[in-house]
């Protein structure tokens, strides 16, 4: 299966979600994208201090780069303080990462939750997006949803799940968003969720510097592999790849809410 991404103008991109730092490597990978496609980029923050970070190197490419505020659940612990000041500045378009990892729990469960949930009264408050990061906690990630009532802009980034998982996502009324992992050879139940998900209720990621796309797997990731995720996504649900990334164009436009502005320059 084909798996290179099209170098052409024709194709815009946006990652809806990865970590660049903001310095000359940060710099460089925002560059590198923009040659591959890769128009905009959410970069999200896992902490008050990434989250200060995302933010300023969202304000250094206005109308390329846009960040979130949050806090991963593996910092759960740090709290949410100075969160809320950044949700005011309109370069955030997004609350978190943000969610319940009870892979490695690096913060206590019973912490993660009340984190998490206030993470969804931001978003509430603030009409924002959610970015929700579930691992080996799916039941209670949506039975909190539920109690709390999803935000009308809610998204599980890098999902992982299964075919159930996805349904039961898309019920809420969330939108599902796929990383270099559904280009590996053993996701088969990521892969089946990516193919029931309608065309416009899913968005693309790298995640990067993690998770890279086959044939990438292993190395660091960088934005300018999403085309690589797109194409694989393209050739597994038999659709062409120019009407797939106008429609992912438009859902994440839509979804993060910030302005479309066609980047190609027109001869």
């Amino acid at each position: 299966m084909t798996t290179e991404p099209q170098q052409t103008t024709s194709l815009q991109w946006v990652d809806n979600h990865c970590h660049v730092e903001n310095n000359d490597k940060g710099r460089e990978a925002i560059s590198n994208a923009k040659e591959a496609g890769v128009n905009k980029l959410v970069n999200v923050g896992t902490d008050l201090t990434t989250s200060h970070e995302a933010l300023s190197l969202s304000q250094e490419f206005p109308n390329s780069v846009f960040s979130t505020a949050g806090v991963h659940p593996h910092e759960a612990t740090k709290g949410l303080t100075g969160i809320r000041d950044l949700l005011q500045n309109s370069n955030v378009v997004a609350v978190g990462e943000c969610g319940l990892d009870y892979h490695y729990n690096y913060s206590p469960p019973p912490i993660q939750r009340a984190i998490f949930a206030e993470h969804i009264d931001l978003a509430h408050e603030f009409d924002l997006p959610l970015i929700i990061h579930a691992r080996d906690a799916w039941e209670e990630i949506f039975s909190i949803l539920e109690d709390k009532e999803p935000p009308a802009r809610t998204v599980f980034h890098c999902f992982t799940g299964g075919p159930q998982e996805a349904e039961k996502a898309l019920d809420l009324g969330a939108l599902l968003s796929f990383s270099g992992i559904v280009t590996f050879k053993n996701a088969h139940e990521i892969q089946e969720a990516m193919l029931l998900t309608p065309i416009d209720r899913f968005m693309i990621e790298t995640d990067s510097p993690y998770l890279a796309p086959v044939p990438l797997r292993g190395q660091q990731n960088s934005p300018c592999n999403l085309p690589i995720i797109g194409s694989y996504i393209a050739e597994k649900r038999a659709m062409d790849l120019k009407a797939l990334s106008e429609q992912l164009w438009e859902t994440t436009h839509s979804f993060y809410r910030i302005p479309i502005i066609d980047l190609i320059e027109n001869p």
